[in-house]
């Protein structure tokens, strides 16, 4: 994320995505009624007096517009930006009207707020500091591969595949087999590599693992250097990498990637839940009652509880955060796009790691 203007006294922001990450972060720090300005195309009619109509063109136009929705669209790597028209050129005649911005990677654009939260400024200034490329996860076994891309909104499932090798008394038949599902999954892998050109970890039970990695540094050179590390988990597929991430082993890969981090912190809350050490508070109201105690040390939000609520459910979120954060604490907000963030839901979508236990 390009950080172009930051002016937290007017209230505005301007910055330019530089990743689908960095859309996911404006997802979640764009709100109801900010105002966001960019360059955007508008239709444009020509009417005269006792003449029909003339076609609208569309031509280019920097508006602002007063924000109802947005809508992150995943399939076309944009934001859309959904509200009314606050400023525009006087000619267009259009205030007041609806309008779609669509948010593109290295599209700049302004935001504005009455007050900017804490943690959305370090949400933004974090954003702006991630180098890393996203990585590329192959979780493989004998029965199965999977080749995803691990991004800071969750898990990318690029290409899955399943077979059925034969047995290791067959072992002719079996090492044939076995070439024809590492030449199909390495093919899978560099389809992946050849767009995101990020460090590749593999990962999977036994040793079918190895033996692709060797197989991809003989067969395929370029693709083998970009393998970073191997590591064994007792599941292939997609089962695998979230086995990866609940244990940590991807932790070292994935240090740069937000979404280790918010599986760490989940199960950090799940561990002391079980211990029963009441140093852990999940649902509204006890999170509540721990930030009234200046408890908190990290608040745990899934992202959809602070979008599908109603105002004044959220207005309540947003004073238990500035609460925390005035007492010391750090607003963590889980993406629920991945397993993380969906325990995080089943627990009310807010849970909080205390500082002191609290009966």
């Amino acid at each position: 994320m390009r950080l172009l203007e930051m002016n937290l006294k007017k209230g505005i922001v301007k910055a330019a995505p530089e990743s689908l990450d960095d859309l996911w972060h404006l997802y979640n720090i764009i709100g109801k009624d900010d105002e966001v300005y960019a360059q955007t195309t508008r239709e444009v009619r020509v009417e005269e007096p006792y003449a029909r109509p003339k076609k609208g063109r569309r031509v280019s136009v920097f508006l602002g517009i007063r924000v109802e929705k947005v809508v992150w669209d995943r399939s076309l790597n944009r934001l859309r930006i959904l509200g009314t028209v606050r400023e525009a050129p006087e000619e267009l005649n259009v205030t007041g009207s609806h309008h779609t911005l669509n948010i593109a990677i290295d599209k700049p654009l302004t935001v504005v707020k009455p007050e900017w939260l804490r943690h959305q400024i370090d949400r933004l200034e974090r954003a702006s500091k991630v180098q890393a490329t996203p990585i590329i996860v192959m979780a493989m076994d004998d029965e199965e591969h999977c080749v995803a891309v691990l991004r800071q909104y969750g898990i990318d499932v690029k290409g899955e595949e399943r077979t059925r090798l034969p047995g290791k008394l067959e072992a002719e038949k079996r090492e044939k087999a076995l070439r024809e599902f590492f030449k199909s999954a390495s093919v899978s892998l560099r389809t992946v590599w050849m767009d995101v050109h990020g460090p590749i970890v593999v990962i999977g039970p036994g040793f079918v693992k190895n033996d692709f990695v060797k197989y991809v540094k003989r067969e395929a050179t370029d693709l083998g250097e970009s393998i970073i590390d191997v590591k064994g988990v007792n599941s292939g597929g997609m089962a695998g990498i979230h086995e990866a991430l609940r244990s940590g082993v991807l932790t070292k890969a994935l240090r740069n990637v937000r979404l280790a981090e918010e599986t760490k912190l989940v199960e950090e809350v799940l561990v002391r839940l079980g211990r029963g050490k009441q140093d852990v508070a999940y649902g509204f109201h006890e999170v509540e009652k721990a930030g009234g105690y200046g408890a908190i040390e990290r608040l745990l939000i899934a992202d959809a509880t602070l979008r599908e609520t109603t105002d004044e459910k959220r207005t309540a979120l947003e004073n238990v955060m500035m609460e925390a954060e005035n007492k010391g604490g750090q607003i963590v907000v889980i993406s629920a796009e991945h397993e993380a963030g969906q325990k995080l839901l089943s627990l009310g979508g807010v849970a909080a790691l205390l500082r002191f236990p609290i009966g």
